[in-house]
């Protein structure tokens, strides 16, 4: 009996309905299978990744940097804690690995990266895996694999089964030649970093991948992230991070930038709360797939003199590294975001002041604790 006839009448028995009037089952999927290539150009997977009523199923790749930890923090107590899984190729730290669901992952591993989507029914992908601005240029070959081959596993894997996507991209998508004061969604990127670069490309990508083949990408540029209870990742205003900690534990700081930078700066729970309204926003809310978003813009100087206010006998140097300068001065100096304020209601709570008494509570906590251990 060939073959395809076989298949051909099982097919069929299943498909008929019962005479007990019961539901009928389901075909099997392999009976159902698609290949890529059928799909159609225009195909929309925005209602096909998960029921509306159920939780989503989430991955965040890069998981131990800057922004994975808090993330994953942030979405479990939104959708419980077994609904979001943390990924890295680290060891990680035994909070984390006690918090809730871990896993080995590397993007450049395709098959792993597939292999875990599928075991653990993901819906949402949130790609976090990604070498900053100074790091990036002290190892460009190995910023160029992870930042653009590690991009483009994910963005396979996400298509292929129609996850929701978030990548985020940064001020460094911009360069000299953009408009700086301030800066719009749309106007000319010519990064000079190899991030940069990367990150343009991964906006250009996603939204091909959108256009193209239906794939629910969204994008925010960040600005610089201060966050209370992480480390310095290697960005360029990473300086607005280790300031906090110099001052409270020394009082003091030497900083790399000189004293008149600006860049537009946020705090992480302003950045988080972002990164979950502009997932959790209809898709026809949204007018374009990257957006800028934004809190406050300021100086170094600035940003001294607010903490003068709360530590009086702090003190700030300047050893200016020119390699990070360059950088920063090819960067905005404010964002415009408008849009976002417009299309899905984005709107920070965290200006300079309440950024510099959250930070110092923060620090100065951690060091009474310290002291009396």
């Amino acid at each position: 009996m060939p073959v395809v006839w076989m298949l051909r009448r099982v097919a069929s028995r299943m498909l008929q309905r019962p005479a007990c009037g019961c539901q009928a089952p389901v075909l099997p999927s392999r009976f159902l299978g698609t290949s890529p290539q059928q799909i159609p150009a225009d195909a929309n997977f925005h209602s096909t990744s998960f029921s509306e009523a159920d939780q989503p199923r989430v991955l965040i790749t890069g998981g131990l940097g800057q922004l994975g930890v808090g993330l994953a923090s942030f979405l479990r107590k939104r959708f419980g804690k077994d609904n979001v899984i943390l990924s890295d190729i680290r060891k990680p730290p035994e909070h984390v690995f006690l918090s809730g669901p871990f896993i080995y992952s590397d993007i450049l591993d395709y098959k792993n990266l597939r292999e875990i989507v599928v075991n653990n029914r993901v819906t949402w992908l949130f790609h976090y895996s990604a070498l900053l601005s100074a790091v990036g240029e002290a190892n460009v070959s190995l910023a160029r694999a992870v930042n653009i081959t590690g991009l483009h596993n994910v963005l396979d894997v996400a298509e292929e089964h129609g996850l929701r996507l978030f990548v985020p991209s940064t001020i460094g998508a911009f360069g000299p030649t953009s408009p700086r004061n301030p800066t719009p969604d749309l106007c000319i990127q010519r990064p000079r970093t190899i991030y940069g670069v990367s990150k343009v490309h991964a906006e250009l990508m996603g939204e091909y991948y959108y256009y193209r083949h239906g794939l629910d990408f969204r994008c925010l540029r960040y600005p610089g992230i201060i966050s209370a209870d992480s480390q310095p990742g290697g960005g360029t205003t990473d300086y607005a991070v280790q300031i906090f900690h110099d001052a409270v534990k020394n009082g003091r700081f030497e900083c790399n930038l000189k004293p008149s930078t600006r860049l537009p700066m946020m705090y992480i729970d302003d950045c988080l709360r972002a990164t979950l309204e502009v997932m959790e926003a209809p898709a026809e809310s949204l007018s374009m797939r990257t957006y800028n978003v934004n809190a406050m813009s300021f100086t170094p100087a600035e940003l001294a003199q607010e903490i003068l206010k709360h530590v009086p006998e702090f003190q700030i140097t300047y050893n200016v590294d020119p390699v990070r300068q360059a950088i920063a001065d090819s960067w905005p100096m404010n964002f415009d975001d408008s849009n976002a304020r417009k299309d899905w209601g984005w709107k920070h709570d965290f200006d300079l002041p309440e950024l510099v008494t959250t930070m110092l509570n923060f620090h100065g906590s951690e060091s009474r604790v310290a002291q009396a251990n």
